[in-house]
């Protein structure tokens, strides 16, 4: 009997062998990246014999009911004592599934375990017929003991065959799949040397430490491959050198790609539109929640090969946000996971390294460490504020040494100084105002939305702008172009902001005021202040202060850990007062390292279920907040929300919505609907329970965006 696997919309039909085959090749190859070609070969011939049904047959061809065919893929690689390779079977379509435990679950328990016995008991793999792929016969696996490592490893075995078999199915049904053509790594790496020839005979001082620093790293290229730092001072260049190590080392040693994680969206479009200049665009992926990807049938061959590799993010060069990155390590879903087996044997560069959120900080540099311990990724965490993270990477990287890429002095690191820190203590709002406006040119930097309202309404309203994420997108990108254009022309210009604008915002005060905060924002606002290094560090000036009221209570503990690490007059910018500051840090937060327990949950299991990928992947977000999205008709906005009003809900509307987007919090949404300045998803059915519309536009100022006393004048605290 002939066996389909899939049917073509121009009604070619696909033999289940054919699919097999061509599926255990790929994954074979991704899987070879670390060592784990034969697992790899075996999934591919077995993830899909469950077709090989009469069932399955009858679905497919005469649209009959939903059958499990992963079920008897899973059996047969059970039957072999390849467990994660089971594993990876089962959830193929379906998510990788919690493992559970063999002694207790049952039958048809959404376990891994559970699935196998319910594929034994009504004997799935017997009713399989000949698809004439036969399994190959490796070795039972070796029984792991580091639970924690068998989770890392299944978890690449499951993007290995996810990818291997979204792509075979891919070339079959369309024919050229549209992927591919990329210059290779040793091209690129000569349009870099080309692009920074031009560097190498500086006129200047600072030039010449560029310069340095840059050969420096080039020269690195060719150490072993493993976990690096490179500390580089605000101003030195970092981007195009990190760029100059991560190819130069993985030509050296044959590597895949490059791939840059990045905390924020407005960094990563500034980085990688600078890859693209030296690279070509063609090569280089830009990957965050902002990017449009075109796959219609008007789309360029290069916007249908950058929205392919969006999917699995082989392209050699990818920049995206490490919410994505992260995020994606701890799913559990195929379109999640099928990426990750791109990072094996990859130069992996962690911009602003100092930005991973503490409350995840474990489970982060865990699956960092596990990058290089395991699967050959070399690591590189990039910063001018280096966090302490040794010992954290090497507990899951015992076989590393972290080094520095590029060692310095503190005197390079001085003559890199644009400015000079004053500590000011507490002022009252009226003071720091009256202070604020003596300045022609300042920027204020404070930690909470309401502060920055309070201090933005005492200021005079010429010259003077508010921002924060109160303000829709479109609104602040126009408020900041003005901002440049006035710095630029010397005209007033006092700006009051919350921390957005320290996320790699290109803008230049010859003054900064920040609020008292963690120490690494300190430093990232100070960057905000003779950016340019125009003008002499003892005339730029970073002012620190405390306001009167308490900081919220997501700084305290890094408030705590500044005051500690500049207690007794210490320089802020020097690096063994950031060293201080983050072993602080470290020693104040305790357990809440790991919010969720994550590493634990793998290392131990959860109630008795053991590495439970879906209950995990239920839980981890990296970017853990309670907020909800209220939509701001206004402008071009309000025609978009009428689509809404109107019933649409394409991804497409979606995006464009998302520049007339506010995210809000739980107490502050609340106080919105409560006196009806929303319509939610009872009057608009188009909106999910998480967003609303704002119906009283009486409560978005285009100075301040939307307010914060919905009701009887009082500001609500977020």
């Amino acid at each position: 009997m002939d066996y389909y696997a899939h049917i073509s919309d121009d009604g070619r039909r696909q033999m289940v062998a054919e699919h097999l085959s061509g599926t255990a090749a790929l994954c074979r190859s991704f899987a070879g990246e670390f060592g784990a070609e034969a697992e790899g070969e075996l999934m591919g011939l077995a993830h899909d014999i469950g077709k090989c049904t009469d069932g399955f047959q009858k679905r497919l061809l005469e649209g009959g009911p939903i059958v499990d065919h992963a079920t008897a893929g899973a059996v047969a690689c059970a039957r072999l004592l390849r467990t994660c390779a089971a594993a990876c079977v089962a959830g193929h379509h379906s998510g990788l599934p919690d493992f559970g435990n063999p002694r207790t679950d049952q039958a048809g328990d959404a376990t891994l375990y559970g699935r196998l016995k319910k594929g034994l008991e009504e004997r799935y793999l017997d009713r399989c017929g000949e698809c004439g792929a036969a399994l190959p016969q490796i070795p039972p696996e070796t029984p792991e003991r580091d639970l924690w490592k068998l989770s890392f490893r299944t978890r690449m075995l499951y993007s290995c065959l996810v990818d291997a078999d979204f792509l075979d199915t891919e070339r079959f049904m369309n024919g050229e799949p549209g992927r591919g053509g990329y210059d290779d790594l040793p091209t690129l790496l000569k349009r870099l040397e080309a692009y920074i020839a031009l560097w190498q005979n500086p006129k200047t001082e600072l030039n010449h430490l560029r310069c340095k620093m840059l050969n420096t790293c080039i020269e690195a290229g060719c150490k072993p491959k493993g976990i690096y730092t490179l500390t580089v001072p605000t101003g030195g260049g970092k981007t195009v050198t990190s760029l100059a190590f991560a190819l130069h080392h993985a030509v050296t040693h044959g590597m895949k790609r490059v791939i840059y994680i990045i905390p924020y969206t407005s960094i990563i479009e500034q980085n990688a539109e600078v890859f693209r200049n030296i690279l070509g665009s063609g090569n280089v992926l830009e990957h965050h929640s902002g990017m449009e990807f075109d796959l219609s049938d008007g789309a360029s061959p290069e916007e249908i090969r950058r929205a392919l590799a969006s999917e699995n993010w082989d392209m050699p060069v990818v920049v995206a946000t490490a919410a994505r990155f992260f995020d994606s390590l701890y799913a559990n879903r195929s379109s999640k996971c099928r990426k990750l087996h791109s990072l094996a044997n990859s130069v992996i560069i962690f911009d602003e390294a100092q930005m991973l959120p503490l409350c995840h900080l474990r489970p982060c540099v865990a699956a960092m460490a596990s990058l290089a311990e395991y699967v050959g990724s070399t690591l590189v965490l990039c910063t001018a504020t280096q966090p302490s993270l040794s010992d954290l990477l090497r507990t899951y990287a015992p076989g590393h040494t972290v080094m520095e890429l590029c060692p310095q002095t503190e005197e390079i690191y001085d003559r890199f100084r644009r400015v000079t820190f004053r500590q000011a203590g507490v002022l009252e709002d009226d003071a720091l105002t009256e202070r604020l406006s003596d300045h022609r040119q300042v920027l204020c930097v404070v930690n909470s939305r309401r502060a920055a309202q309070q201090i933005f309404d005492r200021l005079p309203k010429e010259g003077c702008f508010h921002l924060s994420t109160l303000m829709i997108p479109t609104q602040r990108q126009a408020i900041l172009e003005e901002i440049r254009q006035r710095l630029k022309d010397g005209e007033p210009c006092r700006v009051v902001s919350t921390s957005l604008i320290e996320a790699g915002v290109d803008v230049d005060f010859p003054t900064v005021y920040r609020e008292l905060a963690g120490l690494d924002s300190i430093l990232q606002a100070a960057g905000r202040c003779n950016r340019e290094g125009k003008r002499a560090a003892d005339e730029s000036i970073v002012t620190v202060f405390e306001r009167t009221e308490l900081p919220p209570l997501l700084f305290r503990t890094a408030v705590g850990a500044t005051r500690h690490a500049l207690d007794g007059g210490r320089d802020p910018a020097a690096q063994e007062t950031m060293q201080r500051y983050f072993r602080e840090l470290r020693a104040l937060s305790g357990e809440t390292l790991d919010k969720y327990g994550v590493v634990k949950a793998f290392e131990m299991g959860i109630s008795g279920c053991s590495l439970p990928f879906r209950t995990v992947a239920e839980h981890f977000h990296f970017i853990d907040e309670n907020t909800y999205t209220v939509y701001v008709p206004v402008g071009e906005g309000a025609a978009l929300v009428e689509q809404l009003k109107a019933g649409e809900c394409s991804k497409e509307l979606y995006r464009a919505l998302g520049r007339y987007a506010v995210s809000v919090y739980d107490q502050h949404f609340k106080a919105l609907y409560a006196v009806g300045a929303l319509l939610t998803a009872r009057d608009v059915p188009a909106l999910d329970e998480d967003s609303a519309i704002l119906a009283d536009l009486t409560l978005y100022d285009e100075r301040i965006g939307l307010t914060l006393e919905p009701e009887m004048g009082k500001a609500l605290m977020i």
